[in-house]
């Protein structure tokens, strides 16, 4: 049961990152961002509360704790007293709330929000994030809050041994309440590339020239593009959206990205697995292996120049535990069996 969960993962995992076709026309806006709308980054403190008996484990006590003292700070804006001691905070958790969000937001905006345990919190499922002021720094006055619901996927009934609980979401439970420091959007002059590329980047310049004129746009570096807007009357923004719905082709990237929690594979390309042998734990893999001989538990043997997916599902049909694939993989790469990045995290 354990085996085909695994590889149903995988597989998935695999199937979502199918290789682009090398023909593929991508959007510049998807590509790029300009230069005055780099995101805000939020940040806060917050507890989450009403969660069935997994939250810090920490009780009360004489000093108490983190989240009791928090616990009692909160109550105390309403009026109510309690000594630490009297505390228990199992059904409540200490956590970090982060977000990111474009400059341009106005208040009554809402974004997204992340929350993640800074205490021994078990799980913050069916937890509710109580109302956490966000800044954009420590010393700041607050712009921004969250709260609600904590989103988190249901894994089944958690034999996997793999979910990670004490980390979530909330789609829309950020919402903005100042305004933050306006960027000049008439000044912007450049594009940057989310992926600096000197390659990509002489795609973007070569299609904005062709579609506006020559000396419109000048790479200035792999991660920028200029922009010269000739005409002083020309509207910015019309301009500026009609570059970015260009479309240049998109390159095939060979990369292997692995999730070292959950051992999910994502590849980009057509990746295959030269001659090789690699030995990590209790497992031993065998590429090109010229020997007829039937393979022993924890052996896996595969012909030359099997590509990466099955290797994966292999991997997943005997039970490997994340690090280990993760591990295998890293090795292959450094023996130079796979021709592509190896990205773990």
């Amino acid at each position: 049961m354990i085996a085909k969960r695994w590889l149903l993962a995988a597989l998935t995992g695999l199937a979502l990152s199918a290789p682009l076709r090398a023909q593929e026309m991508i959007r510049v806006r998807d590509l790029t961002i300009e230069d005055k709308a780099i995101p805000v980054r939020l940040m806060g403190y917050g507890l989450v509360v009403g969660l069935d008996g997994t939250g810090d484990r920490s009780s009360g006590g004489k000093q108490g704790g983190m989240t009791v003292n928090s616990v009692v700070n909160l109550l105390r804006r309403f009026g109510i007293q309690l000594p630490v001691e009297a505390l228990k905070t199992r059904n409540v958790a200490a956590v970090l709330v982060t977000a990111e969000i474009s400059p341009y937001l106005r208040p009554g905006g809402r974004f997204e929000v992340h929350v993640s345990s800074v205490g021994d919190a078990r799980s913050l499922r069916g937890g509710v994030l109580w109302m956490t002021p966000l800044m954009s720094d420590v010393s700041t006055d607050p712009v921004a809050s969250a709260q609600g619901s904590v989103l988190m996927a249901d894994l089944g009934d958690g034999r996997m041994g793999m979910a990670i609980e004490n980390s979530s979401r909330i789609p829309t439970g950020g919402l903005l309440e100042a305004d933050l420091p306006r960027p000049q959007f008439a000044s912007s002059s450049k594009l940057l590339l989310r992926d600096p590329d000197v390659s990509m980047a002489t795609r973007i310049a070569t299609a904005i020239n062709k579609e506006m004129g020559d000396g419109t746009a000048t790479v200035e570096d792999p991660g920028s593009v200029a922009l010269a807007f000739k005409d002083a009357k020309e509207d910015h923004a019309a301009t500026l959206a009609r570059i970015q719905e260009l479309r240049v082709q998109q390159p095939v990237i060979s990369r292997l990205i692995i999730d070292g929690r959950d051992g999910t594979i994502m590849a980009g390309g057509e990746l295959t697995v030269g001659e090789a042998t690699v030995s990590h734990g209790g497992i031993t893999l065998t590429i090109g292996a010229n020997d007829t001989t039937a393979a022993t538990p924890g052996q896996l043997k595969l012909a030359s120049g099997t590509p990466v997916t099955r290797v994966a599902a292999a991997l997943h049909a005997i039970q490997a535990p994340p690090s280990e694939v993760a591990a295998i993989f890293e090795s292959l790469r450094a023996i130079g069996a796979i021709a592509a990045d190896v990205v773990v995290r």
